[in-house]
């Protein structure tokens, strides 16, 4: 009997023991799967912010300028043809042809010379300016441009092709160029704030 017993205590040992070497096992390996396979906490950008870090403003933009903990500083406006905004401590500042970025240096700089020893300073665009779409299309005109605007989505804007419009002769004359002379693009192009596109007749 007690031979029975001893032996019944051994096989409950023994089987403890394996569960634990097995619980130890597999512990072992996920820790190595994760270490191979690590957890991507990476916060990413959206295009949309890309787009607006790399542009470049222009007249007819819109912007907001918010200088943090001085509500007075602040100033929303619209670029004038000449590229400028009027800042209500600064006085006239030029921000065409800069990226938002830069024109965030240049106001902090301003700001440091006459006012505040540690600016902070946030600017963002609200409303970019205008494209331009005629020919044959359901409404041409001017729309204002949207990140990541292409050929196909400014046309679905103007209400999409006549019945004449041509799918291929496209021709679009970019702001940025300064030979200002029409090429033939495709349904994918980027368009961007001051371009023109036109939507040729179709003779077939």
């Amino acid at each position: 009997m007690k031979n029975t017993l001893q032996k019944t205590k051994q096989m409950i040992v023994g089987l403890m023991m394996l569960c634990v070497l097995a619980s130890a096992k597999a512990e072992n390996e996920n820790i190595i799967f994760e270490s191979q396979n690590p957890i991507n906490t990476e916060v990413k950008t959206s295009s949309n912010d890309s787009v607006a870090s790399a542009y470049r403003l222009g007249p007819g933009d819109k912007i907001q300028v918010l200088v943090f903990g001085e509500a007075g500083m602040g100033v929303e406006a619209k670029l004038t043809d000449a590229g400028t905004f009027i800042h209500p401590l600064l006085g006239e500042i030029t921000a065409s042809g800069l990226t938002i970025g830069e024109l965030s240096a240049k106001v902090v700089n301003q700001l440091k010379v006459k006012y505040l020893k540690e600016p902070k300073v946030s600017i963002n665009i609200t409303e970019y300016r205008e494209f331009y779409i005629n020919g044959e299309v359901q409404k041409p005109g001017a729309y204002h441009f949207t990140p990541g605007l292409t050929v196909f989505k400014a046309i679905s804007m103007a209400g999409g092709f006549t019945q004449r419009a041509s799918r291929t002769n496209i021709e679009l004359i970019a702001d940025k160029s300064q030979s200002k002379s029409a090429q033939t693009v495709g349904l994918d192009t980027p368009i961007n704030p001051g371009d023109v596109l036109t939507i040729e007749e179709s003779f077939f």
